[in-house]
């Protein structure tokens, strides 16, 4: 549950604005061509506050020096003429709203009650944001591009960090997945596509509106918005729902298209170049009993393969397991979001894998289980123990992937910490007297004038 929490907060954390007190705003920081603004200092300390109760002293100075450091990145990523495109910023303005939404059991009146503003609206407000965002972390991202450790790098980091102050460890695990999608069955599947040739039908033929029957009947997030989907270039959507978009005229509307999230029907509103504008009305299949019973089945009998030493699990996973899920290109094994590595600490690891492989030895294969993906679709998979580690005290030989990350952050620390004093004194900055005793912003002074 504290990972869950920890990721709500990181998705409010852009929007935290919209639901904070006002705050009496005034220009505290100026960076360049870029502003700091009191209201965003209060309301990342309103934030880490809120996260965790009691906050260290002189958190405001820390913000202050982290938030100079963005609109330093900013301003010469501006300055650099880094392009953002207007798909990217709305592609990643939808994937957050959808995020906390989803938090919210899609329930959009709890959402404007909290921002106080509508979906739309808060995107809207929220768009410059992102934009300077995403130019942040591209600019940060061509600062660090060239830095990486050497295994004898790696070696002095670790022989650098006192013997008493080693991490230490808890018990991890590699586990490797082969995933499978119940089949729809014939009658169902021919059900979606009559449901979605009466509503095409009734638009072309009757004057429907297409955003009103996308708002009824369509199975996912879109509807909130009419089937509106944005604009969007090419390999944006999955083949066969692109192909059929890009042969559309404007304003027609397509024959009933099948992709992997089920049946849809396309409008195409607006095309500029290689950029589209569509709408959609996704019709998804009911799964019933007797598929989900086959699904079980199936992937039983894979593991009896595996058992009976027919096929490795290796095999099983190329021949059986979904190719959509991210382990299909990882040999089956799974990968923790939270580190980019394939060990998961037991605490970390969602509720029905925890429990099945809590008493499993390593080598043992579940019995198929079911779960859901992030959208809700219902999937088996059966998984397999590749490895238990005991609780140890960090060593280079267990833990080398890990040293050499934490080796790798630290020289990037270094690496824009003389990044940005060479920037200061080739960028005008101006602080407000209010932080003259933040010892940490002393950076940020012209040599000339530090203490």
């Amino acid at each position: 549950m504290k990972s869950v929490f920890s990721v709500f907060f990181a998705l409010l954390a852009g929007l935290s604005c919209l639901a904070q007190p006002e705050v009496i705003d005034k220009v505290v920081a100026t960076v360049g061509g870029e502003l700091v603004l009191l209201s965003e200092v209060e309301e990342q300390y309103a934030l880490m506050e809120a996260q965790q109760g009691v906050v260290p002293e002189g958190l405001r100075c820390n913000i202050m020096d982290q938030l100079m450091a963005n609109k330093l990145l900013l301003n010469q990523a501006k300055l650099d003429s880094i392009q953002v495109s207007e798909e990217e910023v709305e592609a990643q303005l939808d994937a957050r709203i959808e995020r906390i939404l989803g938090f919210m059991n899609n329930d959009v009146t709890q959402f404007e009650a909290y921002y106080g503003q509508t979906v739309n609206q808060v995107k809207e407000q929220f768009r410059e944001d992102l934009r300077s965002q995403i130019l942040i972390d591209r600019m940060r991202g061509q600062v660090m591009q060239s830095v990486s450790v050497t295994p004898s790098e790696v070696k002095k980091f670790f022989n650098s960090i006192p013997q008493d102050s080693l991490p230490y460890f808890n018990s991890e695990v590699e586990i490797g997945e082969v995933v499978y999608k119940p089949m729809i069955n014939e009658e169902e599947r021919q059900k979606a596509i009559g449901k979605l040739e009466e509503i095409r039908k009734a638009i072309i033929e009757e004057g429907a509106d297409f955003a009103q029957l996308a708002a009824k009947h369509s199975d996912d997030g879109s509807a909130r918005a009419g089937g509106d989907l944005g604009w969007a270039k090419r390999g944006r959507y999955v083949p066969e729902f692109e192909a059929a978009a890009f042969k559309l005229e404007k304003d027609e509307i397509s024959p009933v298209v099948e992709s992997e999230f089920g049946f849809h029907i396309i409008q195409m509103l607006e095309r500029r170049g290689n950029s589209i504008h569509l709408r959609h009305i996704l019709i998804k299949p009911e799964i019933t009993d007797a598929d989900l019973d086959l699904a079980r089945a199936h992937l039983d009998s894979v593991r009896h393969l595996i058992l009976s030493d027919s096929i490795s699990f290796s095999q099983a996973v190329k021949l059986y397991s979904d190719k959509n899920v991210q382990s299909f290109n990882n040999d089956g094994r799974m990968v923790n979001p939270a580190t980019g590595n394939t060990f998961f600490e037991i605490g970390d690891l969602e509720p029905d894998i925890y429990f099945t492989i809590d008493t499993m030895k390593v080598g043992g294969i579940s019995a198929p289980f079911e779960f859901r993906n992030e959208v809700g679709e219902i999937f088996y998979r059966i998984v397999m123990l590749q490895s238990r580690t005991a609780p140890h005290r960090a060593n280079l030989k267990q833990d080398y992937s890990k040293i050499q990350k934490a080796a790798i952050e630290a020289k990037k620390n270094d690496f824009i910490t003389d990044w940005i004093e060479q920037k200061v004194d080739a960028t005008y900055i101006a602080i407000d007297p209010m932080y003259n005793g933040c010892m940490v912003l002393n950076k940020w002074k012209r040599q000339d004038i530090r203490p």
